[in-house]
């Protein structure tokens, strides 16, 4: 694995960098998907003055959004802000966020008729190039930065109106659903990670929560392999995957097997046995994201026994942990819950013997 990242740009924040190495350290990397949002007082004014979109869209605002967790938790890592949602509207879909994300119709076969060009998708995003530039210039040095797409068949489940259903069992029997997938949604996401690539993204994360509805059958034998042969060796090294009930976690050699950089730990329990069994690459969680919506008290309990698993392995067992969540912040977590998870986890474990 270690060729695979001697071509990936510079990783700004050393605890990330090494994690993504799968380098021993005390102190794990912190970073949270969705840091930037609701639950956060600083991203809560500026909702207030813009929409949601304005805030997306507006590169400007995008950057001061992403940069409100890192002035206010000092997070490691800062993510785009952005939306999984916007390639959408490259095929004719019209978004809007009520709070949640509203479309004024669904696709049919004939949205799936031909790829989209380059030219137009870079042209549809470049609000992403522009704010991904203006918070690297924002930034310190010493922290990271990462980009997003959405998977491509979650943003599909939302395109067809399906995203609520527990399981997807007939894709088969629509060729449009494999065309949109395959020919039109694949192409469009690598010109996105590419562009993401090319402009400070260190590495780009692919948020895919709704290809758990997938038959297991099918999403390892058809799905996550034209993943990875279109997007993850494409970008060998430089993705990073989630889904829930992620398929690939049975094996943390699938990391280096389908050439990501790491995946993220969706689920509650079983991280502190997977970690030492972690050769290469990284693997991001798994406190989960409603102890975060408790009092103190009970919130303290919850965040010692998290770090007491940890701190049994030693910093080699631990190598490749990127210490989160093992899905996105709540709207209602609690800010200072935050605070003392960052500032608990970075103490406990600098005070632990290397």
């Amino acid at each position: 694995m270690a060729e695979i990242f001697k071509g990936l740009k510079m990783i700004r924040n050393e605890k990330f960098r090494n994690a993504i190495n799968n380098i021993p350290q005390k102190v794990p990397p912190i970073w949270f998907m969705r840091q930037a949002g609701r639950y956060h007082s600083h991203y809560q004014n500026l909702r207030r003055k813009h929409s949601f979109l304005q805030l997306c869209k507006t590169p400007e605002l995008a950057a001061e959004v992403a940069m409100g967790p890192i002035n206010d938790f000092d997070y490691d890592v800062a993510i785009l802000f952005s939306d999984i949602l916007f390639p959408l509207e490259s095929l004719g879909l019209e978004l809007d966020y009520a709070p949640g994300p509203v479309f004024n119709r669904f696709l049919n076969k004939n949205d799936i008729s031909a790829p989209i060009s380059s030219s137009e998708i870079l042209e549809s995003n470049k609000f992403q190039a522009e704010a991904l530039n203006i918070t690297r210039n924002l930034l310190p040095y010493n922290k990271s930065l990462v980009g997003f797409v959405g998977g491509p068949w979650t943003l599909l489940s939302y395109g067809l109106g399906r995203k609520d259903e527990n399981k997807i069992l007939d894709i088969e029997k629509h060729p449009f659903i494999e065309k949109a997938l395959y020919d039109i949604l694949i192409p469009m996401l690598r010109e996105i990670i590419k562009m993401q690539l090319d402009n400070h993204s260190e590495i780009v994360y692919v948020f895919d929560t709704n290809a758990k509805q997938l038959e297991k059958n099918y999403f390892v034998q058809h799905y996550i392999e034209n993943l990875k042969n279109n997007i993850f060796s494409e970008f060998k090294g430089k993705i990073a995957y989630f889904c829930k009930d992620n398929p690939l976690l049975s094996n943390p050699d699938n990391i280096s097997d389908y050439n990501l950089s790491g995946m993220v730990f969706g689920k509650n329990d079983g991280l502190e046995d997977f970690l030492p069994n972690l050769n290469d690459g990284f693997i991001q969680g798994n406190f989960e994201p409603t102890h975060l919506l408790k009092y103190e008290n009970e919130f303290e309990m919850e965040l010692d026994h998290f770090i007491q698993n940890f701190s049994k392995l030693s910093a080699s067992e631990r190598s490749g942990w990127v210490c989160s969540l093992n899905h996105g912040v709540l709207p209602k977590a609690k800010e200072e819950n935050v605070k003392r998870f960052i500032n608990k986890v970075r103490t406990t474990f600098d005070q632990l013997e290397y």
